[in-house]
């Protein structure tokens, strides 16, 4: 009796253990198949760039060298071609008008005022003679000893005369005019900023030679690239900085934008007035001039390669949850290669920044993380 009951309990035993292995197998099974397809299907996800919108200002400093520059110079030249004999003047001389600068050779001109001189010399004793012969001429004339076809022969050698006196007085102020021109003499008070010819050089007449900065204002000299061009036109002040006085910070504005552009590199000259500049600040000294971007809002700056166009309507596409939406956004300035965006995004949104013209609205896909 107790050796059926103890058969019983083992078969009963072993039909349990049975159904536990079963069920493991099959829990095994199942969990094998989970697993085997999951990353089937992640492996069709198309894999895309991302950056993550961080809050900040869109405003971007352009920066632009530049020089002191005087708000007035005057390029000097003689009126005659000689050579030059003297130089008065050092580069940074203060000079003021009425200054000889340059002295040029002037033996040859000068002979040619002495040989002007005696030819006023001449045709004046010329013009005495046929004075005094029309005199003459015009008592006898009045007398019927002479005719009128003679007098008028006396009348027309007088006009000559008178004639050849004005020909010479002229060529005499020419002559003496261009002895004057021989001396180079600063128009306003100023400091020489340049020469450009030395004594022994024989210059045309045109040549510049000196240059002088006029005393007063003072101007940065900077090259603009033509795409920030109207944003530079419509900005208010600027801030410039020296490179050589570190603790002078001074505000700027524009005055004068060259109406064309440099034709070997391509970008147009402006000269920003400074307000109120220091005493210490010199001519030629490097300058930095900063601009604040003028479409500056609080918004975002994204990659240019972000944006996906349709029609009029910019938009970029934004990740959540791994799934595609298309958002219409407004822009603004762009430059470095990079877009304004004013609105249509918030902080923390996941943007693609490559490859958006591949891409579909609810399409799912798989990020590897920030653009850089």
């Amino acid at each position: 009796m107790f050796n059926v009951r103890l058969n019983l309990s083992r078969k009963k035993y072993c039909y349990i253990l049975a159904v536990l292995i079963l069920l493991c197998l099959i829990i095994g099974i199942m969990i094998k198949a989970y697993f085997s397809k999951a990353p089937i299907k992640s492996e069709n996800l198309p894999v895309v760039r991302t950056q993550v919108i961080q809050a900040a200002d869109t405003g971007q400093n352009y920066t632009y060298p530049g020089e002191v520059r005087g708000r007035y110079e005057s390029q000097l030249a003689f009126q005659v071609t000689g050579k030059i004999i003297k130089r008065n003047v050092q580069l940074g001389s203060r000079v003021n008008a009425g200054d000889v600068l340059m002295q040029m050779d002037a033996k040859d001109i000068q002979q040619t005022v002495n040989s002007n001189s005696a030819q006023v010399y001449s045709a004046q004793s010329q013009l005495k003679l046929a004075k005094s012969n029309l005199e003459r001429y015009q008592q006898l004339l009045d007398g019927g000893a002479i005719s009128h076809a003679q007098y008028d022969q006396y009348v027309n050698a007088y006009d000559a005369a008178t004639a050849a006196v004005q020909q010479a007085t002229a060529q005499y102020t020419q002559g003496a005019n261009q002895l004057d021109y021989t001396l180079l003499t600063a128009d306003q008070s100023g400091v020489v900023s340049a020469i450009t010819a030395e004594a022994g050089q024989i210059v045309n007449a045109g040549q510049t030679v000196v240059t002088i900065v006029q005393d007063g204002e003072r101007e940065i000299e900077i090259n603009v690239p033509e795409n920030r061009l109207e944003e530079l036109k419509t900005a208010g002040r600027f801030q410039v900085t020296f490179w050589a006085l570190p603790n002078v910070t001074l505000n700027g504005q524009v005055r004068e934008i060259a109406p064309m552009a440099d034709p070997t590199t391509r970008t147009f000259k402006v000269r920003i007035s400074l307000l109120n500049p220091s005493p210490a600040i010199k001519l030629g000294m490097t300058a930095t001039v900063s601009l604040a971007d003028v479409d500056a809002t609080t918004g975002f700056s994204i990659p240019i390669s972000a944006l996906y166009q349709t029609g009029d309507t910019p938009a970029v596409w934004v990740v959540n949850n791994n799934i595609l939406t298309l958002r219409p956004i407004k822009t603004g300035s762009f430059g470095n290669g990079t877009i304004q965006v004013l609105t249509g995004l918030e902080t923390g949104d996941r943007i693609i920044t490559a490859g958006v013209h591949k891409l579909e609205e609810g399409q799912r896909v798989k990020t590897t993380g920030d653009s850089l």
